[in-house]
Parts: structure tokens; sequence; C-alpha cells
């Protein structure tokens, strides 16, 4: 569980998180959502300690982030696992060796013991037989799963993911989205993940954070967003006319008004 409580965060004169609280559940995939320059970057930069807030407290299972010593946070960031916009790997290491890196970096163990937990993570992510391979010789998909797989090699308590269906096809795309689910469910992490990935949000939006301006402007799950009358959010989530169509079907169908049985597409003609 991440909790944070009236977070502030200014450059300059430019206030760019207002007073911003919520709640990360354990267990469940946490969606922070908004347009470019709503704050959601900077909010998670926030919350691994890239940035400092200004005000507020930052919380990790009842233990305050914001007071901690700086020996202290570099413990905690052990428990911490990152998957980066362009997952970040080392163009000069293979797959294995990118995997291998955060237990080379925090850990004594034997080499033997490092690559059986990197074969482990890797039969995880579905990946075999590119142990020695390098990233430009894998797919966009493919280094999306070594992210994941690099992310958790450390068993970490927590997954922040920034915009992990970027560059994806939609069907790669529900394939990381559903890995990052099981992960999450598997281990049981507070998982936060940015994202502008609409399908992300109605397939595994558990938790909910959509933010406008700085500010909080909405939360839910993704089955409350549906029905919505967030006007701002609503403008977000359903910003073609066809989504505002499909929105008030979906609406209407689940009041009972529209049978069960007509398709989407029926009821869009």
């Amino acid at each position: 569980m991440i909790e944070f409580k009236n977070i502030e965060k200014a450059f300059g004169d430019n206030l760019v998180l207002k007073d911003v609280s919520h709640l990360m559940e354990t267990g469940k995939c946490n969606l922070i959502i908004g347009t470019s320059g709503s704050g959601k970057t900077v909010l998670q930069k926030c919350l691994v300690g890239l940035f400092e807030p200004d005000k507020g407290e930052i919380i990790y299972d009842g233990i305050s982030f914001t007071e901690m010593t700086q020996e202290s946070r570099k413990q905690l960031r052990q428990q911490i696992g990152m998957l980066f916009q362009g997952s970040a790997l080392f163009d000069s290491k293979t797959v294995e060796e990118n995997v291998m890196f955060p237990l080379d970096m925090f850990t004594n163990q034997t080499h033997q013991e490092k690559l059986k937990r990197v074969n482990e993570v890797l039969n995880r992510v579905n990946l075999v037989d590119v142990n020695n391979k390098f990233p430009a010789e894998i797919s966009g998909g493919m280094k999306k799963r070594v992210g994941i797989a690099r992310a958790i090699v450390l068993n970490p308590k927590y997954l922040f993911c920034d915009e992990p269906n970027s560059g994806l096809d939609p069907q790669t795309s529900m394939v990381i989205d559903k890995l990052i689910y099981d992960i999450t469910k598997e281990f049981n992490m507070t998982t936060v993940i940015n994202t502008h990935d609409m399908n992300s949000v109605m397939e595994i939006g558990e938790n909910i954070l959509y933010m406008y301006q700085g500010q909080k402007e909405w939360s839910g799950n993704n089955k409350e967003i549906i029905f919505s009358d967030n006007q701002r959010l609503n403008d977000f989530i359903f910003a073609s006319e066809f989504l505002k169509d499909a929105k008030d079907m979906r609406m209407l169908e689940a009041r009972g008004k529209i049978s069960n049985d007509r398709n989407m597409d029926e009821m869009l003609k």
C-alpha cells in the first residue's frame, strides 16, 4: 500500500501538483491517467523519490517515505521495481545481463544463483532462448517483457510502470497488460501505472486516479468509470463521437433498456 496526502510540487512559479491525496492499494493495478501536462509523471517521480514534494507526505505500508533517511530510502528502493517507458535496456548487454543487472548491484549472490533467478523471471514472462540476444535483436513486445523481468528480479513489493504500452500494437499491449495484472496478483504487489492507453484503463484499471491540471479530479475503478458524470473525465475517456455513443449504449444496456443479446455493432448503426 502506498498512500500520499496533500502532495504539492512546483517548479519555479509553475505549481504542477496541487494538494493531491490518494491511496494505491496492495495486490491491485493502480492507474494514474490524464492528459499530457496533468502532473501524473511528476506525481510518480515524487512517489519513488526522484522528485521531492514541496508539501505533503508519502507513506509506504505505514512508514513515512518523506521522513526517511537516505539510507532507509536506499533500502526501500530495493523493494521497488521500475518498468520504464522505453524499456531502458542496455544496448551493449545481452538480455541475460540486462535482467541480472539489479542482482549485480544489490546482492552478493554467486553467478549461478543470479543466473537461476534470471531464468526464473524470464520464464515467468514467457521468454525462452533469448538469454544471449541483444535488445536490437528482439521485438518491441519482447523488450517490454525483458523490462518486466528486470523489474521483478529482486521480488519487489512495489512495481512502477511508466506507459508500459507505449509504441506497441493493440494485441501486444493486451499481452503486456495481462502480464502486469497476473504478476501483480501472483506476488501481491502494489502496482502503479502511468498510462494513456484506454484499453488498459478498461481491462486492468482496478483503482484509477484521474489527474487534471495537477489536481485529483476523479477516482474509481474500471466498472465505475463508464457511469461517471464528471464531464472532464468523460471528455478525456470518450474523446470521439463513436466512443461517446458506445458509452451511452453501455449505460442503457446496464440499466436494462437494451437487450444484452444485441451486439455493439447493431446498437451503433
